[in-house]
């Protein structure tokens, strides 16, 4: 039985898992990522974390064909190096060498979203599809795209950057640098922002009298408060207008939807799909189901596995 190691880096915590060829987690833990004690003291976390899930799994480590590696932020895989990954405070470290020398084993490294995307395609929501566009609905907006099974990278490691769409040029400035990008209005902290924005022009809403966040605001429109409800159905045309123009390029077979927001269910989804019929062409709508996924937290871990197992 092959198995690899699924490691997914966070600002919190590390997550990783034993993954066998199916995508099921034999077993999974996580530890404190620590940032603040800099990019050595990281690396033999994930290093010592790696250890410690292959003797709790049991598996002869002759049967570990490698470990898989989630970045949040932008990398170069070829070089094994994560350029910049903004909330940890890495810039141009190296990643796979330290680990192959350390652990004595193949590495890989992915961008994190594409990962989770790799994760939902093999072992959940995207499963027997052939192709698959999915999207995580955090703090802000990730994409990512697996064609027969493999990640779509680009020429520079950038595909799949849907939340950097944008949608409209006198909107929100967005972290990247532009404006009113895609998860300026449809990611968590966007939908937040326009809350507060609504308050700001004296529209009456019982969440101004709390510090709230998005799934305050979810919560708030299932019971009738009419900005909340304004408020998502913003954010959810707007993604679903997104969601039509990635559409039209790829004329994707599913579009997988996760992450936080996914889970307000069909407050989100239905008008979402409404907007996407709205934008899409009629051949790229008919074709495509947009659903919710389904692995959590651990799509991350399966498709970091995924890529280890399969690379």
């Amino acid at each position: 039985m092959r198995v690899a190691v699924g490691i997914d880096l966070g600002g919190t915590f590390i997550k990783g898992a034993i993954v066998d060829e199916q995508g099921h987690l034999l077993v999974k833990d996580e530890v404190a990522t620590q940032s603040v004690r800099g990019s050595e003291w990281i690396l033999q976390r994930i290093i010592q974390l790696t250890k410690d899930l292959i003797v709790k799994s049991g598996v002869d480590a002759s049967f570990v064909t490698g470990l898989g590696i989630g970045i949040p932020g932008f990398i170069d895989s070829d070089l094994g190096v994560a350029i910049e990954v903004i909330n940890i405070g890495w810039h141009d470290v190296a990643v796979v060498e330290p680990l192959q020398t350390a652990l004595h084993m193949p590495v890989y490294m992915e961008n994190d979203a594409n990962l989770a995307a790799l994760g939902e395609s093999f072992a959940g929501a995207g499963r027997g599809f052939r192709s698959a566009l999915c999207i995580t609905l955090g703090t802000g907006v990730g994409g990512g795209i697996v064609i027969d099974g493999h990640v779509l990278q680009g020429a520079s490691h950038m595909a799949g950057e849907i939340g950097h769409l944008v949608l409209d040029p006198q909107g929100a400035p967005c972290n990247c640098g532009h404006y009113g990008c895609l998860e300026t209005v449809s990611s968590a902290t966007g939908v937040v922002r326009l809350v507060h924005e609504g308050i700001a022009r004296g529209e009456v809403t019982a969440l101004e009298y709390q510090q709230f966040t998005a799934a305050d605001v979810f919560a708030a429109a299932n019971h009738g408060d009419e900005l909340a409800q304004q408020v998502i159905l913003v954010a959810a045309e707007t993604l679903g207008r997104g969601l039509a123009m990635a559409a039209n390029l790829l004329n994707p077979d599913v579009i997988v939807i996760g992450g936080g927001m996914a889970r307000a269910g069909e407050i989100l989804f239905a008008p979402v799909r409404k907007s996407f019929q709205s934008y899409a062409l009629q051949r790229v709508s008919q074709a495509v189901r947009i659903v919710p996924a389904l692995l959590g937290n651990d799509a991350g871990v399966v498709g970091a596995g995924k890529l280890a197992l399969y690379s």
